[in-house]
């Protein structure tokens, strides 16, 4: 039996540790110090301050209501420079240059500099093409037009670009005779050559030399190819094929 209950007994209450402490429910577990059942300041402080720098590099969406300053703000934010002549293009095609009211109306709806650049290139990815086919058809309706003139309407017009057309691809080669019909004069010139039977260039005078396979490509994106379908200009680049690659079908 131990001499001196009381001592004891204090003895084992000093040594004892201390109860810990219930962490309260609104407190996570990440911020509660179990040893000393309390709440562990310096990590709190610290996620604070690292809540704060993410908040710092948010982006608001303005609201309807909002007023020009906080529209600015976010502008900004997203890389839209402060005034449309901050904006640099890159030109990529002569006729597709800088055009500061373009640029200003871009700036107005917020666009950003890659914006703005895509929309420089899709014009002269897509416009361009687009602008010179027309032009191309406006040019040759012009010359239909002369030729209708010329003949005294559309119907003798087309009854004498029926003669001409067999008369030219029976006579001419295809080559000289695709490049006589592609504007008016060079059509009157096929209609003097038929009235007169005398052929400066016959079909047997083929062109020196077959086309090289790029050329034949480049015909290939020739309307007359892909769209009109024309038979001479299709057989023109069928035969040239044939020519480069005899063993192939």
């Amino acid at each position: 039996m131990p001499d001196n209950l009381l001592e004891i007994t204090l003895e084992d209450g000093a040594a004892a540790p201390k109860p810990k402490g219930n962490r309260p429910a609104d407190v996570p577990e990440k911020f509660w110090d179990e040893e000393t059942g309390n709440v562990r300041i310096d990590q709190l402080i610290k996620s604070y301050r690292e809540l704060e720098k993410r908040l710092s590099r948010m982006v608001t969406l303005p609201g309807d209501d909002a007023d020009e300053e906080e529209r600015s703000r976010f502008l900004r934010a997203l890389g839209v420079p402060e005034t449309p002549d901050a904006y640099t293009i890159e030109e990529r095609h002569p006729l597709v240059t800088l055009d500061k009211d373009v640029n200003a109306r871009l700036h107005k709806a917020g666009f950003t500099p890659a914006q703005v650049q895509l929309v420089y290139d899709l014009a002269a990815d897509r416009l361009l093409p687009l602008i010179a086919e027309a032009a191309q058809m406006f040019e040759a309706e012009r010359e239909l037009d002369k030729l209708r003139d010329h003949f005294g309407g559309d119907e003798r017009w087309q009854r004498a670009a029926k003669q001409i057309t067999a008369w030219g691809r029976a006579n001419l080669a295809p080559a000289v005779f695709a490049a006589l019909s592609a504007t008016a004069s060079g059509v009157l010139a096929l209609q003097k050559m038929m009235e007169k039977g005398e052929p400066a260039l016959v079909r047997s005078a083929e062109p020196e030399g077959a086309a090289s396979e790029d050329e034949l490509r480049n015909m290939m994106r020739d309307p007359r190819y892909w769209r009109k379908r024309d038979p001479d200009f299709v057989a023109r680049v069928s035969d040239g094929f044939r020519k480069l690659f005899p063993g192939e079908r």
